[in-house]
């Protein structure tokens, strides 16, 4: 558990370096893994204030992501995760509603190495993702996203999860 703590304080630092010069936003989500598992995750967003491939069409942007997770599953196989990850987004030309996708690729640390009957190897995974979503004047966001988290075979055993959840992001 001290891991924990001293992930989060590392990444709290990191995201909250140039906090005032960045939109920032809230982010909850409400998900389920293939086995029925509850997640429950509580976020920080940092936009990167920066695009790329401006058109017509959109932009391409992004932001950092720092996020508690918690893995609602029976008495053996409940968990906790810290998670910190870049995240690009296509987001969509319009006026009051912005369609978007978004992938990104991180790292978490779980508080133990079982999520369900899935043996992660080790506390230190990749999280990858994959979403899509609405982003509103004013600065909220809905959206669905699919989550996966793996060592990589760094270590074994490697039998990973996913998470599928339904977001809401507002601004600060």
């Amino acid at each position: 558990m001290k891991r924990l703590f001293c992930l989060a304080a590392i990444a709290a630092a990191l995201m909250g370096h140039n906090f005032s010069a960045q939109a920032a936003g809230v982010e909850f989500a409400v998900g389920q893994t293939d086995e029925s598992t509850m997640t429950y995750r509580l976020g920080m967003q940092f936009d990167w204030d920066k695009s790329w491939l401006q058109s017509d069409v959109g932009r391409l942007t992004g932001y950092w992501s720092g996020a508690y997770t918690y893995w609602d599953g029976d008495k053996s196989s409940s968990n906790h995760s810290l998670s910190f990850s870049p995240v690009l987004v296509y987001e969509f030309s319009g006026q009051n509603v912005k369609p978007y996708v978004e992938l990104g690729v991180g790292v978490a640390a779980f508080a133990n190495t079982e999520v369900e009957n899935n043996q992660l190897g080790s506390a230190f995974q990749f999280e990858d993702r994959f979403g899509f979503g609405l982003r509103f004047a004013g600065g909220h966001e809905v959206g669905i996203r699919a989550t996966h988290y793996s060592n990589a075979g760094i270590s074994s055993p490697n039998d990973g999860v996913e998470s599928y959840a339904l977001h809401y992001t507002m601004p600060l």
